[in-house]
């Protein structure tokens, strides 16, 4: 089966896609008859070296996206995953020439139909008297032992990119520029690893991995790698890929060691997540300067995909001050990100965090404990009753991750149970620290923060909200009536900031339910346990009922009701916090 593209037409896409860029960049023109882009302001380049460089489509944002000032003159794009025409590389060559600039470079990738068809346009356009240059960049890094074609080549030709680019802009003439980046060149390495394939444009994917495997040293046109490995944490893929590509024994490595000075190229081969993006570019730059390297600049984003191939490029490029220069040379091109003109390594990446006021003394110990927790009047006591209720609750919850989970994979995206599991190890891990304080108040605050720190989401905003507003009524009284304040006030922050109300299929409703039933509490006489019970049993019918209504807040009010037919997880999470109070407060009056 082929995979789905949003394309209007395979034949077409490639055009299409350079089509669009030019669309939405004033500053490029395409060549007309050709797959050709250029700078729009090529009068502008009299006398210069003009750079050229280009292959198949299906890398974006290269090469198109590296055209502008400081960089490419323009790029000759073939089809998805093959090399352009001779025929639109002559006609590119002969643009620039003819807006007066002196020569041209061809920045070519090593794969044998870029270097055959670039190769032949060079030769004609040399015989029609037009100056010529060619490099061929090979930076891959994966095989130990070279074959023939030589190393292929990957991301690392962006950087030339921009080398060259400088070196053009500063007024070099074109066989210094040849000889400088051909230096460059060779002091450079990539190496890739994906988590599966990607698929040309009306093709099925270009190989088939098994669930726990990844492809390391693999190339940018869906072709395998040197070899596949078991799926393992980011930090060893990020170890074993450098380790590979440090390898001295390697034909093919970078020779980077302890006080050498890199720039570091962390890029997205077209699929991977921005989240996986930021821990890969962690584990390098953490990795290398565990081995003394210094990271002069680090390049992270998306320079030369392979199409929506999940995976991820590492390149490392040695440098000296004068190189730096050139890399952070000025430069217009779009794709190029704004990259700090600082070492990454020998900054400071934390500040201190601001000292947390002190917190007022509370006189609400004993006397609170003894109406609502307990008998006794000891703050130890009533201290390790909230202990035991907090453990049971986080057992509770422990247990329904997984149900919690399946509940929010309807309406949500699925992690309802998790997020709530982790606000139970995070109580549990704050409990190990020492008993929790005997005040109600100073309980509710410290959880407030525990929860908006640690379990995340938006549960943990409004369980922090609940219990920020449900700890004020109980500074000064904890007996019964303040109790039903403390609810009263954590709902109604609860439905301020998150605008959720009665019957809107969230959390909300079993602690609207339950809210209403302790006001029983405010009448003289009433009993602690008997109006909990009632409360909690009303939680949990309100939490089943959920299931029967339309979502009118949270993600599941962007999903058709007849999709949801079971219960809101966050309102069934909130019945089942309520029911471990319960049986922790009716086990200690048994």
């Amino acid at each position: 089966m082929t995979s789905k593209k949003l394309v209007n037409s395979v034949v077409g896409c490639a055009d299409d896609a350079l089509a669009g860029l030019v669309a939405c960049n004033p500053y490029l023109q395409l060549l007309q008859g050709h797959r050709v882009a250029l700078r729009s302001d090529l009068d502008s380049l009299k006398g210069r070296v003009a750079l050229l460089s280009g292959g198949g489509s299906g890398h974006e944002p290269a090469h198109a996206g590296f055209i502008g000032k400081g960089m490419l003159t323009g790029v000759i794009a073939g089809a998805v995953f093959a090399s352009p025409p001779v025929g639109s590389i002559l006609a590119a060559i002969r643009a620039v020439a003819q807006a007066g600039t002196a020569g041209t470079l061809l920045i070519v990738k090593n794969y044998t139909g870029d270097r055959l068809n670039f190769g032949l346009a060079r030769e004609q356009a040399q015989a029609e008297g037009i100056h010529v240059e060619m490099v061929v960049i090979g930076d891959d890094s994966a095989f130990t032992v070279l074959k023939k074609t030589g190393r292929r080549g990957l991301c690392g030709t962006v950087l030339i990119h921009k080398v060259a680019g400088a070196l053009a802009e500063a007024g070099m003439g074109l066989e210094e520029i040849t000889k400088r980046v051909s230096e460059v060149a060779k002091a450079m390495g990539t190496l890739g690893v994906s988590l599966s394939s990607c698929s040309v444009p009306g093709s099925k994917p270009t190989f088939e991995l098994a669930a726990d495997e990844v492809e390391l040293g693999l190339g940018i046109h869906g072709e395998a790698g040197v070899r596949r490995v078991k799926m393992a944490p980011a930090d060893e893929i990020v170890t074993l890929m450098l380790n590979h590509m440090t390898d001295t024994s390697s034909a093919s490595h970078v020779s980077v060691s302890s006080g050498s000075s890199v720039v570091l190229m962390v890029n997205n081969l077209g699929g991977l997540s921005f989240l996986e993006l930021g821990i890969i570019a962690d584990a390098a730059v953490r990795t290398l300067e565990n081995r003394g390297v210094k990271v002069a600049r680090a390049l992270v984003g998306t320079f030369m995909s392979a199409l929506e191939m999940p995976g991820v490029s590492l390149t490392l490029l040695l440098v000296d001050e004068p190189l730096l220069k050139l890399i952070d040379a000025e430069t217009t091109a779009a794709a190029w990100p704004n990259v700090a003109k600082v070492s990454v390594t020998g900054r400071k990446r934390s500040r201190v965090a601001p000292i947390e006021p002190k917190e007022a003394s509370d006189s609400t110990e004993a006397k609170g404990m003894a109406c609502c927790w307990g008998r006794s009047r000891q703050s130890s006591v009533a201290s390790k009753q909230m202990e035991l209720v907090l453990e049971r609750v986080c057992t509770t919850l422990l247990s329904l991750e997984e149900h919690l989970n399946a509940l929010d994979r309807a309406a949500g995206d699925g992690d309802c149970g998790t997020t709530h599991s982790r606000a139970a190890k995070a109580i549990q891990g704050w409990l190990k620290e020492g008993p929790p304080p005997a005040s109600p108040a100073q309980l509710l605050s410290k959880l407030s923060f525990l929860l908006l720190e640690k379990m995340g989401g938006s549960s943990g905003a409004l369980y922090g909200l609940f219990l920020t507003a449900a700890a004020q009524p109980l500074k000064t009284k904890t007996d019964l009536p303040a109790w039903s304040a403390a609810m009263d006030a954590g709902l109604e922050a609860m439905q301020k900031y998150g605008k959720a109300a009665p019957g809107d299929r969230t959390m909300l409703d079993s602690l609207w339910a339950a809210g209403q039933e302790l006001h029983a509490w405010k009448s003289p006489g009433s009993n602690l346990l008997p109006v909990l019970t009632k409360a909690v049993k009303s939680a949990e019918v309100a939490a089943e009922a959920t299931k029967n209504m339309e979502a009118g807040a949270g993600r599941a009010s962007y999903i058709s009701s007849a999709k949801l037919d079971q219960p809101d997880p966050g309102a069934v999470a909130a019945a089942a916090i309520l029911r471990a109070i319960l049986e922790v407060l009716q086990s200690q009056t048994a």
